[in-house]
């Protein structure tokens, strides 16, 4: 009888076992969660109001093993809204600063089952998982902030974007996995594109900087606030240049 309840026992924790397996430094999977939290980070600040402006992009807070991507993907967008990004902060009108805090990856695993029992006689019944959940997350955190390149003036607060990216896959019974999350749906639209089919994506106006339209502003005043309206910065228009032609001499002097 005791044996059979170990065949039944032994029988019921048969299931499907996987191998993991990288070339390179870092999975590919590990890779791609902190590339599109960066990207989903990113996506959630407006670069148009440095449209038609020359930029310099001060990196020198950007710091962690994938800094070369967070630059380039900030890089590239302040292009993308039309700003001319230049290599120092001599030639630049407004200098945009970066910060990260934190570029990274994290993971935890959960189960339904029960653990390993120790029985008597030096024998154990082995751990049986009846569901499993593997899930790894990363996160993205980057600071910006502009500001004039000459007088120092910052163009409103700025802002601090979070975003985080996932992937998880699911067993039951030991059988899978069933794979889900950001980086997955990513994979599959990916695959999907075609590089003749022009596509565009828009940013929200959530994090950073907005400026407001022409139908916004009012006569004699240059307005430059944030997305969320919280400040705004005011300039007075100048007085028009006095004609050199219009004198104060009487009429007959004229």
């Amino acid at each position: 009888m005791h044996r059979l309840f170990l065949l039944a026992a032994l029988a019921a924790t048969v299931g499907c076992t996987s191998t993991s397996t990288t070339n390179t430094a870092r999975s590919a999977k590990e890779q791609m969660l902190i590339s599109n939290a960066v990207d989903q980070a990113l996506n959630k600040v407006d670069f148009t109001p440095f449209s038609n402006r020359v930029v310099y992009l001060d990196d020198k807070y950007i710091d962690g093993v994938d800094k070369n991507y967070v630059i380039a993907s900030i890089r590239h967008r302040l292009m993308r809204a039309g700003a001319k990004v230049v290599k120092t902060a001599e030639e630049a009108e407004l200098i945009v600063e970066a910060r990260t805090g934190a570029i990274g990856t994290h993971s935890a695993d959960s189960f339904v089952g029960t653990p390993e029992i120790t029985l008597p006689g030096m024998m154990s019944l082995p751990e049986m998982r009846l569901l499993e959940k593997k899930n790894q997350k990363g996160i993205a955190k980057i600071g910006l902030v502009a500001y004039d390149a000459k007088s120092k003036t910052s163009l409103g607060n700025g802002g601090v974007s979070l975003a985080e990216s996932n992937d998880s896959a699911y067993f039951m019974f030991g059988i899978g996995p069933y794979n889900g999350g950001s980086i997955n749906d990513e994979l599959k639209s990916g695959k999907k594109a075609s590089a003749t089919r022009a596509t565009t994506h828009q940013m929200p106006q959530t994090v950073a900087f907005s400026a407001p339209t022409p139908t916004q502003s009012t006569p004699g005043s240059s307005t430059l606030h944030l997305a969320s309206g919280e400040e705004k910065v005011e300039k007075t228009a100048e007085a028009p240049a006095k004609d050199t032609k219009q004198t104060d001499a009487p009429a007959w002097a004229k």
